[in-house]
């Protein structure tokens, strides 16, 4: 009965037939699902008379529910399979909910249970629905949007320098026999080197099996696609932007940086980390923020040796610990308790972090370097400090430093960009972040602070966002071709 309450509210807001409709499909993950909620703030914005739905489950509704209270959004719940892998438990409805990130691939395979559930829904919502926007990771959405007739766009979190670099070495054969030796990708950008190691395993070294045949699935329903969506601006990567359209297909729209569109975080008291953040600020103190998402796994010995250089910096600083268990090791506890007075460590809560980048205070970003952080770092003015785990978190961390300047990062200590970090390396990068004085420092900032004032001019009326977004809508969803 609620389904079709739900069903009924979305066919009356869609019954005007020249309204465009537009159905949003987010896949579980807080960092793919945050940047399209504020995409459907965006298009709001951006035309009064558009209708949005989203498509999620029962587990996911609430945040994305209370996080849209304030829109006309409306928020279609299905039920998410249970039982479909036997390393999955039971309840499970995210990604950072997983035992572990090598179920990654096995739990987004497991999505296509939802796709009966979403095609009958999607039928029932016919002629309303002008376009659908679906999360990469959904290559089942293709098959319906195909079927209706209905113009499908990708939603892919990642930069346009990330899916360039994919893409060309997904077409030929690394020139190099070490997986630490730089080459030139691109021979037009003869400046900018990779080494194989800033490629996930998966794609610099494929084998045959579940990893693979799912990402060509994913590249299948992309390329029948009518777009890929990018939370990027033209500006800060001109040259990738212009090489994927000129080279590839579907056409990139490079619409953000998106979390411009977050709405503040109210509450009638401060959190505690902001008002140790206060305090920071008194004793004009200079704080770097350390976290690493939401869905890092880091080794007890990796933590080991942040936490020690981070106690041998001398810096002020506020860490982000995610998994609490971290916190039982014998050594992590001590060093709670030494560094206290100039440390925070905030265990296993979610915490607002524009608003902790945002504070005056913060003068670094010791990060993962997921493309959401790199891109609340620039909107901030936050130089970085790479960290990269996974993904394309490795390219993004030497983009960071190389390509764009606004930060550095760490490297192992056989010089590699994976394995374990040195302590020795760590302390040596935080104290270079954050000596704002240093001539490196000062560089650093200068060019965070002008990519700052890019995305911001990116996203207001007649900037290069603002534009690509206007001919997005009037090309692909409303059809004015």
């Amino acid at each position: 009965m609620e389904e079709e309450a739900q069903i009924n509210r979305v066919i009356m807001a869609s019954s005007s037939s020249e309204s465009p409709h537009v159905v949003i499909l987010p896949f579980m993950a807080k960092g793919h699902t945050i940047p399209l909620l504020h995409l459907t703030r965006l298009l709001f914005l951006r035309r009064s008379n558009i209708a949005v739905t989203i498509f999620t489950t029962h587990a996911n509704s609430p945040f994305i529910r209370q996080s849209l209270y304030d829109t006309k959004a409306s928020i279609i719940d299905l039920t998410f399979p249970q039982n479909f892998h036997p390393e999955i438990p039971e309840g499970v409805e995210s990604v950072d909910k997983l035992p572990s990130q090598s179920l990654l691939v096995p739990f987004a395979k497991g999505t296509k249970f939802l796709q009966p559930q979403f095609d009958v829904i999607l039928e029932s919502l016919r002629p309303n629905v002008s376009c659908i926007i679906s999360d990469v990771f959904f290559p089942w959405s293709m098959e319906i949007a195909s079927k209706l007739s209905i113009p499908r766009l990708d939603f892919d979190g990642a930069s346009n320098f990330a899916m360039v670099f994919y893409d060309i070495l997904m077409s030929q054969e690394f020139p190099v026999g070490s997986d630490d030796e730089p080459f030139s990708v691109i021979p037009s950008l003869p400046n900018i080197k990779l080494t194989k190691n800033d490629i996930e395993p998966e794609f610099s070294h494929p084998q045959p099996g579940e990893h693979t045949d799912f990402y060509t699935e994913v590249v299948m329903a992309t390329n029948k696609s009518k777009g890929i969506i990018r939370n990027s601006f033209y500006e800060l990567e001109p040259e990738f932007v212009d090489y994927w359209n000129k080279e590839n297909s579907p056409k990139a729209w490079s619409v953000g940086p998106l979390c411009l569109l977050a709405t503040k975080v109210l509450s009638l008291e401060k959190p505690m980390w902001i008002q140790w953040l206060d305090e920071m600020l008194e004793k004009e103190k200079s704080v770097l923020y350390v976290a690493f998402g939401s869905l890092a796994e880091v080794t007890i010995e990796q933590f080991r040796e942040i936490a020690i250089r981070l106690e041998n910096s001398g810096e002020h600083f506020l860490w982000v610990l995610r998994l609490p268990s971290i916190m039982e090791d014998e050594f992590m506890s001590g060093f709670e308790e030494r560094v206290k007075g100039r440390a925070l460590l905030v265990k296993n809560q979610w915490v607002d972090q524009l608003g902790i980048l945002s504070h005056e205070c913060v003068k670094g970003f010791m990060s993962h370097c997921g493309w959401n952080s790199v891109l609340e770092s620039v909107c901030e003015s936050v130089p970085l400090l790479g960290f990269p785990i996974l993904a394309d978190q490795h390219l993004n961390a030497r983009m960071v430093e190389e390509y764009f300047g606004i930060g550095v990062k760490v490297v192992a200590r056989n010089g590699s960009v994976r394995g374990l970090f040195g302590s020795e390396c760590i302390e040596n990068k935080v104290k270079e972040l954050m000596d704002i004085e240093g001539e490196k420092g000062k560089a650093m900032r200068k060019n965070v602070q002008e990519f700052n004032e890019m995305a911001r001019n990116a996203m207001v009326e007649g900037g290069s966002s603002w534009l690509t977004l206007n001919l997005l809508i009037d090309e692909v969803i409303c059809n004015k071709n």
